[in-house]
């Protein structure tokens, strides 16, 4: 029987590429001339920390990163921005995290919408991703495109195609 896993990863070292290419512009900016600024990337958190000169300056800093990201082929949904902090130092700061995974309630959404398709597909949700099993490649492909025209506000991924 053909399967395939819907499952929402991120790719860690393209998001670090990402990060040192945004310190770089940072480091050749004039409006940061002057400003310490510092990004810091937790891989075992799988957090992002910025802090910089004020509130401004930090959207100018995320709005280098989602850039970066979607040059380097990472979608953007993966950051869960929060919000932007006054330090004692006079700065800004904000914590990005990484969302990797499905989440529980986006699982049984992705059920219930191939639920509702009367296809002969069979999804079971594992853990933090979601298997389709079905008699038909076809059919999984299609059930595959139209995940892709969904929103649920994970980047999703197909992996483990077999037939």
């Amino acid at each position: 029987m053909p399967s395939v896993d819907v499952v929402s990863r991120v790719d860690l070292q393209a998001l670090d590429n990402a990060i040192n290419n945004v310190k770089r512009e940072i480091s050749s900016r004039f409006d940061f001339k002057n400003v310490q600024s510092e990004v810091t990337f937790d891989r075992k958190a799988k957090s992002i920390h910025i802090v910089t000169g004020d509130d401004w300056k930090v959207k100018a800093v995320t709005e280098m990163l989602i850039g970066q990201c979607t040059r380097l082929k990472l979608d953007p949904k993966c950051l869960d921005f929060k919000e932007i902090e006054p330090t004692s130092h006079g700065t800004a700061k904000v914590d990005i995290l990484i969302k990797e995974g499905i989440p529980k309630e986006a699982g049984q959404k992705i059920v219930k919408l191939i639920k509702s398709l009367k296809i002969k597909v069979q999804p079971s949700l594992q853990d933090d991703q979601v298997r389709l099993t079905g008699k038909k490649i076809d059919d999984l492909q299609g059930i595959m495109r139209l995940l892709k025209e969904q929103d649920y506000n994970i980047p999703l991924q197909f992996v483990n195609m077999k037939s």
